[in-house]
C-alpha cells in the first residue's frame, strides 16, 4: 500500500504543500510537471520553483506570479474588502506571514470572482483531468463555506478578489494535480500546528487560528505551540481536509522519497511542510498477537446501505469515488426494484467503525437518499503484506495474503500495466516476465 505522510509541525499553506509534493516526484519528472502547471491556462499565472534553505535544511519554494507580479503582503490570506455590496474576498498566503487589511482607497482592487466564476474558470478554461477539476472545486467549496459561515452570508454572496482567487486556484490546482500524479492509497496527516497569538483584520484583533481556518479545521487534531504567528492558512487547511484519509502520527512505513516545501518567513523552527511517501510496513512478528492467526478478533466492519432511483450513473459513480477517497474499504452497487415498479440502485459501503460518521455524511452529501441503513459484521481476513521487487522493468509490488493455512501472491496490477504499456506486450506476458525474473 502506497502511503503519503504529511508533517504539519509548522502548519501548512498551499504553496508549501505544492513544493513538498513536487519534491516527491522523481527528479526526471519535476521539470515536466512544472511545465504542465504552467500550461494549465490559469489566467495570468506563472509558477516558479526555486531551492530554499531553512535552518540548514534544503527544500523548494514555489512562487506564483499573476500578470508578472507576486502576490504582495496586502493581498494575503483573509484580506477582505467590504464595499457597498459587502463583498468578501479571501487571499492565499505564500510566506506564512499573514496580514489582515481593510481598504476603501480609490484605486484598490475592485474586481471580484464568485464561486460560480471560479467554477467556470476551472471547468471551462483549465487543462485539467475531470477528477482533478472536481477536487479543485471541492477544496474551493470548503473555503467558500468557511467564509460564508464566518461572515454570516450565503455562499453565493461570497466573492473573492480577482488576483487572490487566481493565486488560490493556482495553489489548489497544483496540489490536486500532484496528488493525482502521486496516487497514494492512503494519506496520513499529522496533527496540525496552527501557531499562536493574534492577527490584525479589518474589524480588530482576532485570535489564531483565524475564523475561516478554525471553521475548516473543526474536528481535526490541531495544536498551538510557542510559535507566535499564523501557520496554517485556510487554503492549506482545506487541502489537507480534502485529501487526508486520517489525521495521526507517522505510520509504520518504508519511505521512498521525502520532500520539503518551504515558506518565506524565518522562524526558530524550520518553516516547512515535510512530505514522505513509501510503502506501508506490517508490524514485526514479535509485536503481533494471536490476531495474525485468527484475524477475526476485533476485526469488525460496518455496512451502510441506501436505495436511490433518481440519480444518473455518472452521479452515482462520482459518489462512489468520493467514498473510496475518504477511506471506504469497499463501495458497490446492486440493481434493485423500488416502489411504483421503478428500477433503482442499492448502494452499499463497507467501512471501519471509526469512519462511519464520515461515510454517512458523504452519502447524504453526494446521493439523493433520505435514509441510510447500518449493519455491523465481524469478518475473517488474511494477513496482508506488500513486498517490492526490483526488476529490469522497474520496481514491482507483490501483495502477499496468508493465514488459515493458505497463502496467495499477486503482483500489483498498476505495475504490470506500466510494464505492458512500456514493452508493448499483454498483461499476461508482463506477469510472466516478472515471475521469471523473480525466480
Amino acid at each position: 500500500m502506497k502511503v503519503l505522510y504529511i508533517d504539519c509541525s509548522m502548519g501548512a499553506a498551499g504553496d508549501m504543500l505544492t513544493a513538498a509534493l513536487w519534491e516527491l516526484l522523481p527528479a526526471s519528472d519535476r521539470e515536466a510537471m512544472l511545465e504542465k502547471l504552467n500550461s494549465l491556462g490559469i489566467p495570468g499565472v506563472k509558477y516558479t520553483i526555486t531551492p530554499s534553505v531553512k535552518c540548514g535544511i534544503t527544500g523548494s519554494h514555489v512562487t506564483v506570479t499573476i500578470d508578472g507580479e507576486e502576490e504582495c503582503e496586502c493581498m494575503h490570506d483573509h484580506h477582505h474588502e467590504h464595499g457597498e455590496a459587502h463583498e468578501h474576498e479571501h487571499h492565499h498566503d505564500h510566506d506564512h506571514e499573514h496580514e489582515h487589511t481593510h481598504s476603501h482607497e480609490e484605486g484598490a482592487h475592485h474586481h471580484h470572482h464568485s464561486l460560480h466564476d471560479i467554477e467556470h474558470i476551472v471547468s471551462e478554461h483549465l487543462s485539467l483531468p475531470t477528477m482533478v477539476a472536481l477536487d479543485v472545486m471541492a477544496v474551493y467549496q470548503e473555503i467558500a463555506e468557511a467564509e460564508s459561515h464566518v461572515h454570516g452570508r450565503p455562499v453565493d454572496q461570497i466573492h473573492f478578489h480577482e488576483v487572490g482567487s487566481m493565486d488560490a486556484v493556482a495553489d489548489i490546482a497544483a496540489v490536486c494535480l500532484l496528488m493525482k500524479k502521486l496516487s497514494p492509497d492512503k494519506v496520513v496527516v499529522s496533527p496540525i500546528h496552527v501557531g499562536s497569538g493574534t492577527v490584525r483584520c479589518a474589524h480588530g484583533i482576532l485570535p489564531v487560528p483565524a475564523p475561516a481556518t478554525a471553521f475548516i479545521l473543526n474536528g481535526i487534531p490541531t495544536y498551538g505551540g510557542k510559535i507566535d504567528g499564523e501557520l496554517c492558512t485556510p487554503t492549506g487547511a482545506a487541502l489537507l481536509k480534502h485529501f487526508a484519509t486520517s489525521f495521526d502520527h507517522q505510520p509504520l512505513m518504508r519511505t521512498t522519497a521525502i520532500g520539503y516545501g518551504m515558506g518565506k518567513k524565518d522562524f526558530p523552527q524550520a518553516n516547512c511542510v515535510r512530505a514522505m511517501i513509501g510503502e506501508a510496513v506490517e508490524a514485526a512478528p514479535e509485536t503481533k498477537n494471536a490476531q495474525v492467526e485468527n484475524t477475526c478478533c476485533n476485526n469488525s466492519i460496518v455496512e451502510l446501505s441506501c436505495n436511490v432511483d433518481d440519480m444518473t450513473g455518472e452521479a452515482i459513480g462520482f459518489a462512489m469515488e468520493r467514498l473510496f477517497e475518504a477511506g471506504a474499504n469497499e463501495v458497490y452497487t446492486v440493481p434493485c426494484g423500488m416502489k411504483k415498479s421503478r428500477p433503482g440502485i442499492l448502494l452499499r459501503v463497507l467501512c471501519k467503525q471509526e469512519d462511519r460518521e464520515k461515510m454517512v455524511k458523504l452519502l447524504f452529501t453526494h446521493t439523493t437518499t433520505i435514509g441510510i441503513r447500518e449493519l455491523q459484521y465481524q469478518r475473517y481476513t488474511l494477513d496482508r503484506t506488500i513486498e517490492t521487487l526490483e526488476t529490469s522493468y522497474g520496481p514491482v509490488r507483490k501483495k502477499i495474503s496468508s493465514g488459515y493455512g493458505v497463502k496467495r501472491v499477486k503482483y500489483e496490477h498498476d505495475d504490470l500495466a506500466r510494464i505492458a504499456k512500456e514493452q508493448g506486450i499483454s498483461l499476461s506476458e508482463a506477469m510472466l516476465k516478472v515471475h521469471l525474473e523473480e525466480k
